[in-house]
Order: C-alpha cells, then sequence, then structure tokens
C-alpha cells in the first residue's frame, strides 16, 4: 500500500465518523432518468434558496446534469436503504418504477424530503464538481431519515433519559 493509497484510506476512514443523511440525486435528459445515491448535499443559503451537490468527476450524471440543467435530491427515510443501494450500484430486482415528478424533475417515491433545483452555478473541486442549484420546490413529509456512518446505515434513537439528564444539569457547559 502506497503512502498515497494509506492517506485516502485514512481519509476515508476520519470522514466515515461523521454521520450524515442518504440522498439518491436524481435528473431526466434525452427522455431518460437518471439518479446516483450521495450523501455530499448542502444547503448554501437561504436567499435565495441554494443548495450544493457533490459528483465524483467520473460519474456519467455530470453530462447528465449538465444536459438538463437541473437535479432533484431525494432525502430518503429509515425504510429506504434498499433504493440508497439500488443507486450506487447494487440494482435491487424487481423494483417498480420509484419515481413521482416535480417541477419536470424525477424524485424518488416515498422520500421525506424533495428538493428540485436549477442548476445556477458549477465548480471543479479535487476530483468532484459541485453543482448549486436554485431550489424551485422544496416539500416534506413526516418520518425519520435514513442515516449513514461507519460504512452501514442507521436510522435515528430517542436520547431520552440521557438528554433529560443534561438539561436538568444545565446542559453541555
Amino acid at each position: 500500500m502506497t503512502a498515497d493509497t494509506e492517506t485516502r484510506r485514512r481519509f476515508r476512514d476520519v470522514m466515515g465518523r461523521f454521520a450524515t443523511g442518504v440522498t439518491v440525486i436524481t435528473t431526466q435528459s434525452e427522455g431518460q432518468t437518471h439518479g446516483m445515491t450521495a450523501n455530499g448535499f448542502m444547503s448554501v443559503s437561504l436567499e435565495p434558496p441554494l443548495v450544493v451537490i457533490s459528483v465524483r468527476c467520473e460519474s456519467k450524471m455530470i453530462g447528465s446534469i449538465d444536459a438538463a440543467g437541473a437535479y432533484g435530491v431525494s432525502v430518503l427515510g429509515f425504510e429506504q436503504a434498499f433504493l440508497s443501494r439500488h443507486f450506487a450500484g447494487r440494482p435491487a430486482e424487481g423494483l417498480e418504477e420509484p419515481f413521482v415528478e416535480i417541477d419536470g424533475i424525477p424524485l424518488i417515491r416515498g422520500a421525506i424530503a424533495h428538493i428540485a433545483a436549477k442548476v445556477v452555478d458549477r465548480h471543479v473541486v479535487g476530483d468532484h464538481v459541485l453543482f448549486v442549484g436554485e431550489v424551485t420546490t422544496a416539500e416534506h413529509v413526516s418520518g425519520d431519515p435514513l442515516i449513514f456512518h461507519g460504512g452501514s446505515y442507521h436510522a435515528l434513537s430517542d436520547m431520552g433519559e440521557w438528554t433529560a439528564r443534561w438539561n436538568v444539569a444545565g446542559g453541555w457547559w
């Protein structure tokens, strides 16, 4: 193992300690729907409402988003790990059409949140392309998110009594 390989592996392990939600990024170009699992997603601005997604430079998704000029972000619920795996390249057999369309953008049916965005900026940063999108639609339903941490999926847990003890004791400081 080279030093560069070891450094990359160590960096991945460190970043794996940061729990994230799980999203499926979608777009439609030339009559085809394209989707990929991603956790590189964040809000950037409230005025105007902007989000950013991060897509690996080698991904076919880049050409699809460039052609469409828009993308969707579906925040998966805790029961949708099979969809995360499907759009990460491990196809689920017998999967029915999982999409609904909002503002002409395909989004994952049953996700706990949907965002449709038009691309307003694009930056190549390292081995990824960052797409800045102005939000055209944002909606959500109740439900717990799917969490990714340490290389596996998790669900939220209620902190219950532990949180109550900290609140009674005056918080963290």
